[in-house]
């Protein structure tokens, strides 16, 4: 998505004389600028608060509590040798009832909250795609930021090769066309 496209503009048609070391500061017309967009994936953790039902913790007061009512009724009960049965019985009897009265209770309703991490999609600015004319011919370059109706382009004339017609603040540096008929450098 980050291409560069320059072409060249001839230094000769521009009337400019090739000199070492001489740049010259033009402005070339912006024809159009597109902003480009690309989807960027943002985590985000969402919560919600949820009431929930939870059963209320025994305290073993009410197998207490039974299991002496039970052992009062059971010794009043038995008589002799079997006073010591009933008893012991009534312990037994009143503190399972006990503890079944006091797990009866309503259960409580606290409010929890839960956490997930979820993904959003946000469109994000990587650029403008940028046309522009100078001199006569139309060039494409990706800017960071738009230009305005003008680009300032830095010319720096070069020996025996065509002269660059780039924006002094592409995204990336301006590429060096070779004169026709030279080998690639390496």
């Amino acid at each position: 998505m980050n291409k560069i496209i320059l072409s060249s503009a001839l230094v000769s048609s521009m009337g400019l004389l090739c000199v070492g070391g001489v740049q010259a500061q033009e402005l070339g017309r912006v024809i159009s600028s597109t902003p480009m967009y690309q989807q960027v994936a943002v985590p985000r953790q969402v919560c919600s608060t949820q009431p929930m039902a939870q059963q209320a913790n025994k305290s073993g007061a009410g197998a207490v509590m039974g299991a002496i009512a039970g052992g009062a009724m059971g010794n009043a009960m038995g008589k002799g040798s079997g006073n010591a049965a009933t008893t012991a019985i009534g312990i037994l009897g009143g503190a399972l009832l006990g503890d079944m009265i006091e797990g009866a209770s309503a259960p409580e309703v606290r409010q929890v909250q839960t956490c997930t991490n979820q993904m959003f999609y946000e469109n994000r600015s990587t650029g403008y795609n940028v046309v522009y004319e100078f001199n006569g011919k139309q060039y494409t370059v990706v800017m960071p930021s738009d230009p305005g109706p003008t680009v300032r382009l830095q010319l720096t004339p070069m020996p025996s090769a065509p002269t660059l017609a780039a924006p002094i603040n592409p995204v990336s540096s301006p590429i060096s066309v070779p004169p026709a008929g030279s080998a690639p450098q390496s």
